[in-house]
C-alpha cells in the first residue's frame, strides 16, 4: 500500500472551481457555486480541499474564473494559512493572470492555461478534481488504484441506478473496470458487467504527468474548448491509452458509517441544494460532520459562541432540531428544522421554520419564515410572512420553485 505521505510528494492536484452554477441562481448571481454556504459555515469547496488535506495532498491549484473575489478570498484566509513550508493551497484565475491568457473554454482547456505548474513540478500524478460537489472521499486509495494498475488515467466512478445513469457521463467497462466507451447522457446505459447499475461520472480524474501533459499539448492542436468529458478521454480510448474506473463504492474513510458509504451530491439546483442541507439536521444524516477522524475544514472566523436570550411564556428564544452556528443570538424567537449561518440574529416573537439563513440575516419581529432560503446580510422586517402565501412571495420578487422553496437574495425585502 502507497503511504499516504509518498501520495503527498508524488501528486499535485488541480481543483476546478470555476463554474457558474446557472441553476443555483439566484444564490449564484454574486458568487461562484463552489463560494455558495453550505452546512452553515462551510463553502460547497471546502469539501474537496478537506478531501486533499486529508488525504495526505498539500500542493493544490484552485481554479477560478467566474465571480471570483469571494472564493479567492476565502481561500487566502483559511486554506492559504495552514499549510508549511514546500505547501500550498492556492487560488488562481484568468482575472488576476497576464494579458494573453484568455478565460477558460472547457475543463481540460483551463488546466492546460496552467500546464506549466505541472511540467515544472516532480509529481508522478495530478489529481484533478471538481470543486462544487458535498462528499468525502480518501483520494489517496483511487490514487493507490491507479498506481497499481499503471493507469494512464483513472476516472472516480459513481455507481448508480440504469434509470439515473442517463443523467451522467456514463463509462462502459470490461471484467477488469479499463474503460471501453465513455457516452454523455445516454438513453440506455451500459450496465457494469455482471451488475444492473452503471458508472457514471464524478468528474474526478488522476493522471500519469507525463500522459496529460502528452494528452493536452495534442488535444490544444485539435480543439479550441478542449474539455475532459468531450474530447479527451474519448481521444484516450481512441488511442487505446489505459483508462480504469474507480468505484466510488469502495472508498473508505476513517470513522465512516454505514450509512455514509458513497454520499454523493451534485447540489445544483436550488431542490438538490435543500434537501442536501436539510439532511444535516436529521437524527443520522447520511453525511456526518461530527466525524472528527475525517474533518471537513474552513475558516472558522473569531466569533462568539451560539446564544439564546429570554425564557418567558409568550417569549422565549429556542433552536430546536437545527444547526446554528457561532455568532447566532434566537432572541425571544423560534428556530425550528433549520440550518442559521454564522452572525444571525432571530428576533422576539418571530418563527423559523424549515430553512437555510446565510450569514448575517437578521429576522425581525414577528416575522415567519417557512421553507426558505435567505441570502446573506438581509434583514427581514417585522411582521413579514416568506413561505406561506407563494403569490406573494412572487410579487416580491422572490423566486419560488416547483417544490414551493422561497429564495430571497433582494437585499431590500418588503
Amino acid at each position: 500500500m502507497y503511504s499516504m505521505s509518498n501520495v503527498g510528494r508524488n501528486t499535485i492536484a488541480m481543483v476546478l472551481a470555476g463554474g457558474k452554477g446557472e441553476r443555483l441562481s439566484p444564490l449564484t448571481l454574486r458568487r461562484a457555486k463552489p463560494s455558495v454556504m453550505f452546512g452553515g459555515k462551510y463553502k460547497i469547496i471546502d469539501f474537496v480541499l478537506s478531501n486533499l488535506f486529508n488525504s495526505g495532498i498539500k500542493k493544490v491549484y484552485i481554479l477560478t474564473q467566474y465571480r471570483a473575489f469571494s472564493l479567492n478570498k476565502h481561500i487566502r484566509e483559511s486554506w492559504g494559512k495552514w499549510t508549511g513550508l514546500g505547501e500550498f493551497y492556492v487560488a488562481i484565475s484568468p482575472e488576476t493572470s497576464s494579458e494573453s491568457e484568455s478565460w477558460f473554454k472547457g475543463t481540460a482547456d483551463a488546466i492546460l492555461q496552467y500546464l506549466r505548474f505541472v511540467e515544472s513540478s516532480d509529481a508522478d500524478y495530478v489529481a484533478i478534481f471538481g470543486g462544487d460537489h458535498i462528499y468525502k472521499m480518501d483520494i489517496s486509495q483511487m490514487i493507490d488504484y491507479h498506481r497499481r494498475n499503471r493507469a494512464d488515467l483513472t476516472l472516480a466512478a459513481l455507481e448508480v441506478p440504469a434509470e439515473e445513469a442517463t443523467r451522467f457521463g456514463v463509462f462502459s467497462v470490461d471484467d477488469d473496470y479499463r474503460v471501453t466507451a465513455f457516452t454523455e447522457k445516454p438513453k440506455n446505459p451500459e450496465p457494469i458487467p455482471g451488475r444492473s447499475t452503471c458508472f457514471a461520472s464524478m468528474g474526478n480524474y488522476i493522471f500519469s504527468t507525463r500522459k496529460l501533459i502528452e494528452v493536452l499539448q495534442e488535444g490544444k492542436k485539435l480543439y479550441e474548448d478542449l474539455d475532459f468529458g468531450k474530447h479527451v478521454i474519448p481521444m484516450m480510448l481512441e488511442n487505446k491509452d489505459k483508462v480504469f474506473a474507480y468505484n466510488f463504492n469502495d472508498n473508505l474513510i476513517p470513522g465512516m458509517k454505514a450509512e455514509e458509504k458513497g454520499y454523493w451530491r451534485d447540489v445544483g439546483t436550488i431542490e438538490s441544494y435543500y434537501e442536501a442541507n436539510m439532511d444535516l439536521i436529521n437524527v443520522s444524516p447520511q453525511l456526518n460532520l461530527y466525524n472528527y477522524k475525517w474533518p471537513i475544514l474552513t475558516n472558522q472566523g473569531n466569533l462568539p459562541p451560539a446564544k439564546t436570550v429570554f425564557d418567558e411564556d409568550e417569549r422565549r428564544g429556542v433552536n430546536v432540531d437545527s444547526y446554528v452556528c457561532a455568532g447566532c443570538i434566537t432572541s425571544g424567537g423560534t428556530v425550528r428544522r433549520s440550518i442559521l449561518a454564522p452572525r444571525c440574529k432571530v428576533n422576539s416573537y418571530s418563527l423559523v421554520e424549515d430553512s437555510i439563513l446565510f450569514e448575517n440575516v437578521n429576522v425581525g419581529r414577528r416575522a415567519k419564515i417557512k421553507r426558505a432560503i435567505i441570502d446573506k446580510n438581509i434583514t427581514i422586517p417585522d411582521g413579514i410572512e416568506i413561505g406561506y402565501d407563494h403569490d406573494e412571495d412572487r410579487r416580491r420578487g422572490y423566486r419560488v420553485t416547483e417544490s414551493g422553496i422561497v429564495v430571497v437574495s433582494n437585499v431590500e425585502v418588503k
